[in-house]
């Protein structure tokens, strides 16, 4: 092990102390919430024992600006803080020279309007992408269950496609339209539409009983959506 605590790609990581510190090689008492280097066999350095009193904090954030100033600073380090909540140190941020970060800013300024159009067009084209995924997911809830009402098939497909919601229809297998995954959420759907599901999770019921109660009246509905010319 280097001398430096380092990060998985190599970062110098500077800690910011969740308890009262002291610098083990100056003697000074840091206080909480200390900026501080741990090294093997000395302990915890202040930044000025550490040599890295002279740089300057950029905290996260900024994509560009962070990319383009760890680029151009020779030293740089990776700060980083406990999280009680999360059970994890969560980075904050570099520490840069300032000269890196004066250059960085400048850069980012002169394209600034070169990025945002970027960015934009990004976007349009992540929600062009999500509208032809919603519509594949419906037509294949159709072609799996072609007695679902009409209409229903795009509720359910924008409701288990939805993003960053961990629903089934963003689960790898949804995403090739599998055939499972596309029946588990019109279950999901037929369980909280179709039954008195979520009037008795509302009531207190737990949820493994509350599905045990509906179980009977899921299958019929999945049954009859799945018959051609059923409904």
């Amino acid at each position: 092990m280097s001398d430096n605590k380092r990060s998985s790609d190599n970062e110098l990581k500077v800690f910011i102390s969740s308890r009262d510190s002291k610098c083990d090689e100056c003697d000074n008492e840091l206080g909480n919430h200390a900026w501080i280097v741990l090294k093997e066999n000395k302990g915890a350095l202040c930044l000025t024992c550490a040599d890295m009193d002279h740089l300057v904090f950029l905290p996260s954030g900024d994509m560009a600006l962070t990319r383009r100033s760890k680029k151009y600073s020779r030293l740089s380090a990776l700060v980083l803080k406990w999280s009680r909540a999360r059970g994890r140190y969560e980075r904050q941020g570099l520490l840069v020279e300032n000269e890196a970060l004066e250059k960085a800013e400048e850069e980012c300024i002169e394209d600034a309007e070169q990025r945002k159009t970027r960015q934009a067009q990004a976007a349009i084209r992540a929600d062009e992408l999500d509208r032809k995924y919603i519509a594949a997911f419906s037509a294949r809830i159709l072609e799996l269950f072609p007695s679902c009402p009409r209409g229903r098939e795009k509720e359910i497909a924008e409701h288990a496609c939805r993003k960053y919601s961990g629903r089934v229809g963003r689960s790898a297998n949804a995403k090739e339209l599998d055939e499972e995954a596309v029946r588990l959420a019109v279950i999901a759907h037929i369980r909280h539409v179709e039954t008195e599901y979520d009037k008795l999770l509302s009531g207190m019921l737990e949820k493994q009983e509350a599905r045990r109660i509906v179980y009977d009246k899921v299958g019929q509905v999945l049954k009859a959506w799945e018959s051609e010319g059923s409904i």
